[in-house]
């Protein structure tokens, strides 16, 4: 199947290529991955947060893009006298934050917008979509908005906090987008992401991912990559099982109880 701007989020899609969100989501649990790839499942949540931050890539994508985006979602948007409910003026506070700063500006608005690679990483087609990039200059950028760029999360593996970017598996986004871009124009590019909060006002800055223990937790992405994917593949093909997570919103919703559960042994987190 050949990716367009119109088919790129079709979930029909995601059965001929792997995306950095759909790995993560088999990576969490088997069972709701899979539920909602199949349509089987649709996610209980509030879309606030999801809509705010595609209100801000869509003004630096284009003016279209961010009109078309408002006229799509203007219900959820606006309130019925017409205002902008109060998160989206938190977007419009991000949006101000980020076009004041000159380094966003010098390195973000150059690039091309939103484009399209693909490639085989371990055996498998995956898709990626690149928020802004510079062959020329051979890096990308990508926009992350967050509740607050300096809010710890915590890493049940390594057992501590761990920031956002690590906690949302933006390292395994990178290193999958800097292969993809390889693959498909030839080119070797530096990643780097501008992050916004939400607070008031808002904080921004700019990550690079040079750092040597930047550039093992992007190795170890992949690595993991490598590890898990043949299994995922035989998921999405029906050829294997799903695992479920036990603790999920598809595993709460869809669960029955088969045994009692010692109350000394009760998990927590």
């Amino acid at each position: 199947m050949e990716l367009t701007a119109e088919n790129y989020y079709d979930n029909a899609t995601s059965f001929d290529y792997m995306s950095t969100s759909l790995y993560k989501d088999f990576r969490k649990c088997e069972a709701f991955a899979l539920a909602k790839l199949n349509g089987e499942y649709m996610p209980v949540m509030d879309p606030t947060a999801l809509l705010v931050g595609n209100y801000v890539h869509s003004y630096f994508e284009s003016e279209a893009s961010h009109s078309a985006f408002i006229e799509k979602n203007k219900d959820a948007m606006m309130t019925k006298s017409g205002a902008l409910r109060a998160p989206y003026k938190v977007g419009d506070n991000m949006i101000k934050c980020l076009e004041a700063d000159r380094v966003f500006n010098n390195l973000y608005s150059v690039g091309e917008k939103e484009v399209i690679v693909t490639g085989d990483i371990f055996g498998h087609q995956w898709k990626g979509k690149i928020d802004s990039l510079n062959l020329d200059k051979q890096y990308f950028c990508d926009i992350k908005t967050t509740a607050d760029i300096h809010k710890g999360f915590w890493d049940k593996d390594e057992r501590r906090k761990v920031p956002f970017i690590k906690a949302y598996g933006y390292y395994l986004q990178m290193a999958v987008y800097t292969e993809l871009i390889k693959q498909t124009f030839g080119v070797e590019c530096q990643p780097f992401i501008f992050a916004v909060s939400k607070q008031t006002p808002c904080d921004h800055d700019a990550f690079s991912f040079n750092s040597e223990q930047d550039q093992e937790y992007l190795k170890e992405a992949l690595e993991d990559v490598k590890e898990h994917q043949d299994h995922i593949a035989d998921l999405i093909a029906g050829r294997a099982e799903p695992e479920r997570c036990g603790h999920c919103e598809y595993c709460r919703a869809t669960k029955q109880i088969t045994a009692f559960t010692s109350a000394a042994d009760i998990e927590v987190e």
